[in-house]
């Protein structure tokens, strides 16, 4: 076979995104919970009667608190589910080692359990039993569902959250900073934001534009609306 078409046959079949990095997830929360989180603070500051410096002040407050929150929720998160993976590995570690007999059976059965005949089960069980690193990935991988060599890393996934979360919160705020001093602009902005960013989150993941952009505008309009009514009734209260 020529190189050319050797390269088209291992290239054969559909080419799949990373899913397994660890950033995705905390990227499309942190930056929906930034967007919503910033403008509900702003909605309730500026429903309330808050000034121009009250809510930029808010603002800017919620981004920082919320970005390293949300960063450091991330980082202890998935540090703790790694070392527990890692400790169950261990464990399958020592039975591959002071149990194989065992083990082998377990794979077998469970190679049968997915449609492989006694006889190739058995033999495939005992070529992959004979190589101890392929021996625990697949142990792993049946057992406990994850691939040790390819666990999300805390840092990725803590960096991915607090950066989308800061892009998110610095929407609302962009009306103040550019010098409007108008709830209204920023609540739009935000609005915007929300079609856009849900729509893309919907996309990303083969699903149509715009259920995506409607679940997220009405999941942020609600949240915006409660912190407005909030702030309304108080600012109502401190004026009496």
């Amino acid at each position: 076979m020529a190189t050319s078409e050797k390269d088209r046959a291992d290239r054969h079949g559909p080419e799949h995104r990373d899913v397994s990095g660890g950033w995705l997830r905390p990227a499309v929360f942190g930056a929906m919970d930034g967007l919503v989180t910033n403008v509900s603070l702003i909605a309730g500051v500026g429903g309330g009667g808050g000034s121009q410096h009250a809510i930029v002040l808010t603002g800017l407050a919620g981004l920082a608190a919320g970005a390293f929150s949300m960063a450091a929720g991330e980082y202890v998160s998935v540090s703790s589910q790694n070392e527990l993976i890692h400790a169950e590995v261990a464990k399958e570690r020592h039975e591959l080692t002071y149990n194989a007999a065992a083990e082998q059976a377990e794979l077998a059965g469970m190679l049968r359990r997915r449609g492989v005949s006694a006889a190739t089960a058995k033999q495939a069980a005992a070529e992959i039993s004979a190589q101890p690193d392929k021996a625990l990935a697949v142990h792993a991988l049946e057992e406990l569902g994850v691939n040790p060599s390819e666990l999300p890393s805390p840092v990725v996934a803590a960096g991915a959250s607090l950066t989308a979360f800061a892009v998110g919160a610095i929407v609302p705020l962009l009306p103040y900073a550019l010098g409007f001093d108008s709830l209204g602009v920023a609540l739009g902005l935000s609005a915007l934001a929300a079609i856009i960013g849900g729509g893309l989150v919907a996309r990303l993941t083969s699903r149509p534009f715009w259920r995506g952009a409607v679940r997220q505008l009405i999941l942020g309009s609600f949240a915006a609306g409660v912190t407005y009514l909030i702030g309304l009734a108080v600012g109502g209260m401190a004026a009496t």
